[in-house]
C-alpha cells in the first residue's frame, strides 16, 4: 500500500478525515441533500464539503452519478499520494478494482420523474453510464489510462473490502503489478433513507446526531447511513522498493465466506465471520495473538454487533480479552454501505502508520457481550501496531477478512 485517498463525512481527503477520525469527531448531521422532515430517521454522513467543480468539468456531471464523481476524486488523491507514475507500457499491467453496493440513486430518482413526468423522449442519453456501477472503476481508468482488469464487485456493505482483497489476489498471483482499490458509495439519498428506515434498520436518534452512531453501546438502535468513498493504491512489493516508493502498509491476508443463512441477519454466533477471520489468519500465517488490533465491521445494529464481538472472541479467545483492541471507526463516520470496506482499510493503514487505535464514541455502556474487551471506547490510544484485521459484513451473508501488517 503506497497510496490512500478519501471523501467521507469527515472530511474531503486523507488528512481531514483521519484528523476527524482521530480526534473521535463525528461526521454525523441531519440530512442536508433533501427535505428529511418526514422520514423515521432525519441524519446522516454527508459529504457536505464535496465540491465536484472543483474536480471535474461541468459537462462532465452528466456523465457521472454521485457516487462516480467520489470514486474519481479518491482515487486520485490515492495515485498522487503514491507518487505512482507508470509508463504506457506499465499501464497494462495496473488494475482497477471499486467496489460499489448500490449505483446512481439520485439519478435514478429523478430519472423515473422525468419519465413518469415529461415521457420517454425527454429521458437523458447520459443515464446508462452515469449509474452503472463498473463506471466506477472505469472512469477512473479513463482518467490514468490504466489498461488492466477493471470491475466492480457488489457484495452489499462488503464491496470495497472484496475488491481490495480482489486487487490484493491478481498482484500475489503476478498477472498485474498494481492496482487501484477501493470502494464507493453515495445512497443517501431519499428512496435510499426510505428504504433502510422501513426495514427498522436505521438510527432514530434525530435529535442528537452526533450521538447516533454508538457500536457496542447497549442504546444502539441502528446504523447510520453515509456516503463516501476510500482508495487504496496497491502495488508489488519489489515494484515499489524498486522505484522507492513509500510503503505505508501491507496486505498480508485476504478471505472471504459466505453465511448461507438468511437476507439479511447474520448466522448463529456469526460463523461465517468467524470462518473469515480464521482464514485470514491463516492466509497470513498468523496467530490470533500476533495482532493489535481489530477495526470492526461495527454498524451500531443491535444484532449485528452482538454477533460480531462473539466472534471476536472465539477466534481470538484469551487475547480478545487481552491485548487486542476493537474498535469501529463508523462511530464516527457513519456507514458507507458499498464504501465502508474502502474507507476503513484506509483508515487503518493511517492507525497503523501512526500507532494510533481510533476511539470508538459514544461508548458509553458498552454492551456486556463485550465485557472485558478493549472497545477503545471514546479516545483514541497510542500503541504500536504489527498487524491488524479488518472485518466488512453485508446483506445476504457475505463476509470479508483483511489483514494489514506494518511494511
Amino acid at each position: 500500500m503506497t497510496g490512500v485517498g478519501t471523501v467521507s463525512p469527515c472530511g474531503t481527503n486523507v488528512v481531514t478525515t483521519w484528523d476527524n477520525v482521530s480526534n473521535g469527531r463525528s461526521g454525523i448531521a441531519e440530512i442536508q441533500g433533501f427535505d428529511a422532515a418526514d422520514f423515521a430517521s432525519r441524519i446522516a454522513g454527508e459529504c457536505t464539503d464535496f465540491e465536484p467543480l472543483q474536480h471535474m468539468a461541468k459537462r462532465r456531471l452528466r456523465e457521472c452519478a454521485r457516487f462516480i464523481q467520489l470514486s474519481i476524486v479518491a482515487s486520485a488523491e490515492a495515485i498522487l499520494n503514491a507518487g505512482f507514475e507508470p509508463t504506457e507500457e506499465e499501464k497494462e499491467r495496473v488494475g482497477t478494482f471499486i467496489g460499489v453496493g448500490f449505483c446512481g440513486l439520485e439519478v435514478f430518482e429523478d430519472t423515473c420523474k422525468t419519465l413518469f413526468e415529461k415521457g420517454p423522449r425527454r429521458v437523458s442519453p447520459y443515464f446508462i453510464p452515469s449509474v452503472i456501477s463498473n463506471l466506477a472503476p472505469g472512469q477512473v481508468t479513463i482518467d490514468w489510462g490504466f489498461k488492466g482488469p477493471s470491475y466492480t464487485h457488489t457484495s452489499a456493505c462488503a464491496s470495497g473490502a472484496h475488491a481490495i482483497g480482489d486487487a490484493f489476489r491478481w498482484i500475489q498471483r503476478g498477472e498485474i503489478d498494481a492496482a487501484v482499490a477501493g470502494g464507493a458509495e453515495a445512497a443517501v439519498t431519499p428512496i435510499g433513507v426510505a428504504a433502510f428506515a422501513s426495514m427498522r434498520a436505521l438510527s432514530r436518534r434525530n435529535d442528537e446526531p452526533e450521538l447516533a452512531s454508538r457500536p457496542f453501546d447497549s442504546g444502539r438502535d441502528g446504523f447510520v447511513i453515509a456516503e463516501g468513498a476510500g482508495i487504496l493504491m496497491l502495488e508489488e512489493r519489489d515494484r515499489a522498493l524498486a522505484r522507492g516508493a513509500n510503503i505505508l502498509a501491507e496486505i498480508i491476508g485476504y478471505a472471504a465466506t459466505s453465511d448461507a443463512y438468511h437476507m439479511v441477519q447474520p448466522a448463529p454466533d456469526a460463523e461465517g465471520a468467524q470462518r473469515a477471520m480464521k482464514l485470514a489468519l491463516a492466509d497470513a500465517k498468523l496467530n490470533p495473538e500476533d495482532l493489535d488490533y481489530v477495526n470492526a465491521h461495527g454498524t451500531s445494529t443491535p444484532m449485528g454487533d452482538v454477533g460480531e464481538l462473539v466472534a471476536i472472541q472465539k477466534v481470538f479467545g484469551a487475547h480478545a480479552s487481552g491485548g487486542l483492541a476493537v474498535s469501529s471507526t463508523k462511530s464516527m463516520t457513519g456507514h458507507l454501505l458499498g464504501a465502508a470496506g474502502g474507507l476503513e482499510p484506509v483508515l487503518c493503514v493511517l492507525a497503523l502508520r501512526d500507532g494510533l487505535i481510533p476511539p470508538t464514541i459514544n461508548l458509553d455502556d458498552p454492551d456486556p457481550v463485550g465485557a472485558g474487551m478493549n472497545l477503545v471506547p471514546n479516545a483514541a490510544q497510542e500503541r504500536p501496531i504489527r498487524a491488524l484485521m479488518n472485518n466488512s459484513f453485508g446483506f445476504g451473508g457475505t463476509n470479508c477478512a483483511l489483514v494489514l501488517g506494518a511494511p
